[in-house]
């Protein structure tokens, strides 16, 4: 191992270190930790170290990633595709909350999201909504999982409104732990590419100050919410104008993914000594 790569191994713990302290909050132990690890390297060099048009043999992947071929051919041959049936299904419950807050059709005349019918023999609906995103999914299935959540609610009209809680998105601890995952691997993704890059080619920048006051930075977060919120709902409106003009486009086929985050700690100054050990020392 080169000294920047042991450089490199070294910066990793100021990544891992939260991801660390969620799985340990989680029950999640090392071992665990450890053989899902293992499975993401095969699975990375099996799908993204190709030479040519042809897969890595098992032997290649166990010269790049250091996994046994026994544990090769055991992890490619598990088809599992629970993250894939998890990650769908959230996003199904993002895309419906995010049509119904763009779509000019389903909005007022001050632009917020109108309230809705279940179902109408002419213009918007509930059921021609989620129709219009996916018609394998049953309509009814998508809105008890929205109203069990706490994203829509239902009026004394019969109507259907979205809630504030769905300006955050779906919330039950399996769409939390699947756009933790995918928020953060694309943001992962984004940096790791402008690391290895001469020329970064994905925005990625922060602010950061310290020695600032509790109160001070309250102030900060409350306006970079708001900053962020409006962002995020601009970009949602014109994602949707420009998916609704581009619908039989055959270059449709990117994505693309914008994440804001803020976190903020009372910071122990790097001089100082633990109370324990100035007790020790004394």
């Amino acid at each position: 191992m080169t000294p920047s790569d042991q450089r490199f191994l070294g910066l990793l713990k100021g990544l891992l270190r939260p991801l660390i302290r969620t799985l340990i909050a989680r029950g999640v132990t090392a071992p665990a930790f450890y053989k899902l690890i293992k499975s993401v390297y095969v699975d990375v060099a099996h799908k993204d170290f190709a030479l040519g048009a042809e897969p890595p043999t098992d032997s290649r992947i166990t010269l790049l990633t250091g996994v046994h071929r026994r544990d090769v051919r055991a992890i490619l041959t598990d088809d599992s595709d629970a993250w894939e049936t998890r990650r769908s299904k959230s996003a199904m419950l993002a895309t419906v909350l995010g049509q119904w807050s763009a779509r000019r059709d389903y909005l007022d005349a001050q632009g917020d999201p109108i309230a809705l019918p279940r179902v109408a023999s002419q213009g918007p609906s509930f059921e021609a909504l989620v129709s219009d995103i996916n018609t394998d999914i049953r309509p009814r299935t998508v809105l008890d999982e929205l109203l069990r959540q706490n994203l829509v609610v239902e009026t004394k009209e019969g109507l259907l409104e979205l809630s504030e809680d769905a300006r955050q998105g779906p919330a039950s601890d399996e769409d939390k732990l699947v756009f933790f995952a995918a928020n953060v691997g694309d943001h992962i993704a984004a940096a790791s590419e402008n690391l290895m890059s001469d020329a970064p080619p994905f925005f990625e920048r922060s602010v950061f100050y310290n020695q600032l006051s509790e109160d001070a930075v309250d102030a900060i977060e409350a306006n970079a919410r708001s900053l962020s919120q409006d962002v995020l709902e601009k970009l949602n409106t014109q994602s949707e104008a420009l998916r609704t003009e581009q619908q039989s486009d055959a270059d449709g086929t990117e994505r693309y993914r914008l994440g804001i985050y803020f976190y903020r700690e009372s910071a122990v100054p790097l001089d100082a000594t633990p109370k324990d050990q100035k007790d020790e020392d004394e």
